[in-house]
């Protein structure tokens, strides 16, 4: 490696030091304050996890170190990377800093890369912002970073644009162009949010190495305790913008001295294992649907498959299940097992190629389309981004209102008010809301508007596809809270898709695990979930974080003697 290859050497002592930091955001309503007083330091191969609920200010110290605070914000204090002062530092100077001496791994690698680009040329052309190399040179070099992350025939996956690759493989690739120059720093925000437990164990494990191999320090940014338990050396807790709590990680997740942080641990759903006890269930899971209850919706032997001839991609293979009357069944599985597809089915939204589908008893392939368009207002549908299922040009109440004013158009705008307010106080929002615009709300308060947005027909079904999955524990715990009780009152069915098994065990009273298109077991939560019949599961519960660093090292020591011996097999 030639000097001009080299990464910027860093200088002795912590490559990120933060001294009272304070970052305030100048707004029409006048200035708001976002960080206050934050002192923090990541030594050279060390893992500081910065966690916290939405608003407490742990992305905006991140965008802080990096340079990256929006216009309209103001920076007092000192942020050094590697020596040097990024506070004040102008333009110049921090392009030469980025991607070389400091580096960010995003949340959603879809916003992180250009889809009209192939992800080759996107990690060359970051080699080339900061070396004196030939365009041959960083094609070589971009190759051969996807194999280090280990993306398969990383020739081949060079050539393909981001929407060829699966989420895990896009997230790999944002790790790539990353560490493409071996920063001093890498700054991961919420680096495995949207991903399925085992590719998140993958990223995780990934970046250990990478860690590991170039002493690079990591300043984790998440919500999540299990990754922090199986990542982090040290924690700081942030509250409101201020740290209130910092230590080792066993220290602060197996002793926590502030009371914050014991409310934090306290919401995080653990997932139970073989020799414990099963864990206490939602309201709604305490008492299973009898098994003679009247089913909502079924899928008997369903296939799907998309295009034609050799192109053709069986997305379900012979799939079925039931959902019943007043029950939670969890759906889960990996990305690409064909979950979200099913949940599609069940919905009308996807015609099967095979099998049948009833909704409420009806056959929905015997359906004309205003019967299949009443069978539809009896579900409700809660996604995982609320603001993209809301319409950002409505008023929170427009946007619970235009089911309504679908499905109900004899009623009254009168009568429409009253069910909105109604749906309002369900989901425990005060009715002021219904005037305001949905970015005004936050995470948290948005899904509860879709929520009511899904209730306000009062269904029969509804469909929760990864509702919680971007959402802070606590945040996550309230709005579980609200559909058990809510369908403790109404008596919905729940088809809750997710990969989160450890929200499952404590949501849902019967689990479907699917892999490749096809359901790999199903039964009773507590019995699928504490005793698998099959590999498959019980390696997706090995790639489960759980929020204690003792027992986690040693869940993942396990896990990866297990994929060792596959592995070995496998080659034998």
């Amino acid at each position: 490696m030639t000097a001009d290859q080299s990464p910027a050497a860093p200088a002795a002592g912590p490559i990120l030091r933060l001294d009272d930091l304070g970052v305030v955001f100048t707004t029409q309503s006048g200035e708001v304050p976002a960080v206050s007083g934050v002192s923090l330091s990541v030594d050279p191969g060390e893992t500081l996890a910065l966690v916290g609920e939405s608003g407490s200010g742990k992305s905006t110290v991140a965008l802080a170190a990096m340079g990256l605070l929006a216009g309209n914000a103001r920076a007092t204090g000192s942020a050094t990377v590697a020596g040097t002062e990024v506070i004040g530092a102008g333009e110049t100077a921090l392009a030469g800093l980025r991607g070389r001496t400091v580096s960010m791994v995003f949340q959603e690698p879809a916003t992180a890369l250009d889809p009209l680009t192939r992800v080759g040329k996107q990690i060359a052309e970051v080699l080339r912002n900061h070396r004196d190399i030939s365009a041959k040179d960083a094609a070589a070099q971009a190759v051969e970073l996807l194999r280090r992350v280990g993306i398969p025939e990383p020739d081949k996956r060079a050539s393909a644009y981001p929407f060829q690759l699966s989420g895990g493989q896009r997230q790999r690739v944002v790790i790539a162009m990353a560490i493409a120059n071996e920063p001093a720093l890498l700054i991961a925000d919420e680096p495995t949010t949207a991903l399925d437990v085992t590719v998140q164990a993958e990223i995780l494990d990934l970046l250990r190495r990478l860690a590991a191999e170039t002493g690079t320090g990591v300043l984790l940014v998440t919500h999540n305790m299990g990754v922090v338990a199986d990542f982090a050396d040290r924690v700081a807790v942030m509250y409101h913008g201020e740290i209130v709590e910092t230590g080792p990680v066993e220290d602060v997740l197996l002793r926590p001295s502030h009371e914050y942080t014991r409310r934090l641990l306290a919401a995080v759903p653990r997932l139970s294992v073989a020799g414990e006890d099963v864990p206490e269930t939602a309201p709604a899971a305490a008492s299973s649907a009898p098994a003679q209850a009247e089913p909502v919706v079924e899928l008997d032997d369903v296939s799907v498959v998309f295009g034609r001839g050799r192109g053709a991609v069986r997305a379900l293979d012979g799939v079925s299940l039931t959902v019943r009357h007043g029950e939670t069944l969890g759906l889960v599985g990996e990305s690409g097992s064909g979950k979200s597809t099913a949940s599609r089915v069940a919905l009308g939204l996807i015609r099967p190629t095979q099998g049948t589908v009833s909704l409420f008893g009806t056959d929905l392939a015997r359906t004309r389309s205003r019967a299949r368009r009443a069978l539809r207002s009896g579900i409700g549908v809660v996604l995982q981004d609320p603001v993209a299922s809301l319409d950002a040009r409505m008023t929170v109440g427009e946007c619970v209102a235009e089911p309504l004013r679908v499905h109900r158009r004899a009623l009254s705008a009168r009568d429409r008010q009253k069910r909105v307010a109604a749906v309002l106080d369900r989901v425990r929002l005060p009715r002021d809301v219904a005037r305001r615009a949905p970015r005004e709300l936050s995470g948290g308060q948005r899904q509860r508007v879709s929520l009511a947005r899904a209730l306000v027909l009062e269904p029969r079904l509804l469909v929760a596809d990864e509702p919680t999955s971007a959402l802070d524990v606590s945040v996550q715990e309230a709005v579980l809270d609200v559909i058990s009780e809510l369908q403790a009152e109404l008596g919905f069915a729940c088809l809750f898709v997710s990969h989160d098994l450890a929200v499952v065990q404590h949501f849902a009273q019967r689990v479907v695990v699917m892999r490749a298109g096809r359901v790999e077991e199903q039964g009773d939560t507590g019995t699928t979930l504490l005793r698998p019949e099959t590999d498959y599961t019980r390696r997706l519960l090995a790639a489960v974080p759980v929020p204690d660093p003792v027992v986690q090292r040693s869940r993942r020591a396990e896990r990866l003697t297990t994929l060792a011996a596959g592995r070995t097999e496998a080659t034998a």
